[in-house]
């Protein structure tokens, strides 16, 4: 009796095992369908660069002449106006100059008036034949002379009085001064280049960045495209602008070409300071509340006997020109449709859709058997091994345990 249920039960057993591989034979082959809905989405797409934050307006102010810094007026941050008094050279030696080249002009004048003069009286006698030609052309030359050094010293004054004048050195607009390179007592030459005494921003409420951008960024980059950026000093801050320029010179350095991108940087509470580094955002697409669906589901294709094989009913159109007509396959219950879309922009995970589907169409983007890898895709540990790759220790070459 025992025995008999021993049997009995074993049977059960396998007819147990027996349907369970039959019921997950049927399991493996159902189709699971990944879709997603049509919906409305913003899309966007930006460019990062790295830039340094600027004053939109920034004046040098130098001077013209050699000399020594007598007085200066204004520090760092001093808030100046145009025309205000900011240092002054010393004016010993201008002065002395300007007193001895008054002098020089004095005598120039002295010497013009006596040999004009001179010259009108030779003239007359000339004329009357009663001085030789010589002494004429000796006194039109002497005159001549006198005439030209008198008009060279007048000069020559303008040019000295102008330079005391230099030596006053006023603020060219009105603004903050943020550098002063020099100190009181300190000698500066003036040569070819104009020294840099002070630096001064016009308005620190407007700021710019000045963006290097990659080239092959740069076609995508236009004027008035929306920029946000941050700094080190305000981590948990970002500031927001707009591209006002794209310069066309390029920067080549370390065999990298950049080129230089201005943005607009309002800054009404004075945190963003001249020299900073900004982590630019620059927006070079922007649209809202557009119809999307992920680009994948334009490459999807069913396999047409294995969804005929699960009732599944296929509705594909005709298509002329696979190169230029874009389709994608719609779910609605137990039919696909195949639908011709579209399209407009698109990103890496959006497509912008304009024609062909509606917000909250099914749209297939795969399909594979449930239980069973993913078409194509091997699994972990199924990978195909070479013939000529060494094998895991204590495995037999040939496979054999």
């Amino acid at each position: 009796m025992n025995k008999v249920a021993i049997k009995f039960g074993g049977m059960l057993v396998a007819m147990g095992i027996g349907a369970c591989c039959l019921q997950g034979c049927a399991d493996k082959e159902k189709i699971v369908w990944q879709t997603e809905a049509v919906a409305r989405n913003s899309m966007s797409e930006m460019v990062s660069a790295t830039g340094t934050v600027e004053p939109v307006t920034k004046v040098d102010v130098g001077t013209q002449v050699s000399g020594i810094i007598d007085k200066i007026y204004v520090d760092y941050n001093s808030i100046v106006k145009k025309g205000q008094l900011i240092a002054e050279m010393d004016k010993v030696t201008l002065q002395a100059e300007l007193e001895s080249q008054e002098a020089q002009l004095a005598n120039a004048k002295a010497e013009y008036d006596y040999q004009q003069k001179n010259y009108s009286r030779s003239k007359v006698l000339f004329e009357k034949q009663l001085i030789s030609d010589s002494d004429y052309e000796s006194a039109t030359y002497n005159y001549e002379k006198a005439k030209s050094a008198y008009e060279k010293s007048k000069a020559d004054i303008v040019k000295v009085r102008q330079n005391l004048g230099y030596a006053v050195i006023t603020s060219p607009i009105d603004g903050v001064v943020i550098s002063r390179e020099v100190e009181e007592g300190q000698t500066v030459a003036a040569g070819f280049e104009t020294p840099t005494l002070f630096t001064i921003a016009k308005d620190l409420t407007e700021m710019q960045v000045i963006a290097d951008v990659d080239e092959a960024d740069i076609g995508e980059i236009r004027e008035g495209q929306r920029v946000t950026f941050t700094v080190d000093a305000y981590r948990n801050d970002a500031f927001e602008g707009v591209v006002t320029q794209v310069r066309l010179e390029a920067t080549v350095e370390s065999n990298v070409v950049t080129y230089e991108v201005v943005i607009s940087a309002p800054n009404p509470d004075l945190k963003l300071k001249p020299g900073f580094t900004a982590t630019v955002s620059i927006y070079t697409l922007e649209k809202n509340n557009v119809l999307t669906i992920p680009p994948k589901a334009l490459k999807f294709m069913p396999d047409q006997a294995l969804a005929e094989a699960n009732g599944i009913v296929l509705k594909p159109i005709h298509v002329d020109n696979s190169a230029l007509q874009k389709t994608v396959w719609v779910k609605n219950g137990q039919t696909l449709e195949e639908k011709e879309v579209q399209t407009a922009t698109a990103t890496t995970s959006l497509l912008e859709i304009t024609g062909g589907l509606a917000e909250g169409d099914e749209i297939v983007v795969a399909m594979e058997q449930s239980g069973k890898k993913a078409m194509g895709i091997p699994q972990p540990g199924e990978m195909e091994s070479s013939p000529f790759m060494p094998k895991p220790p204590g495995q037999d070459k040939k496979g054999k345990k």
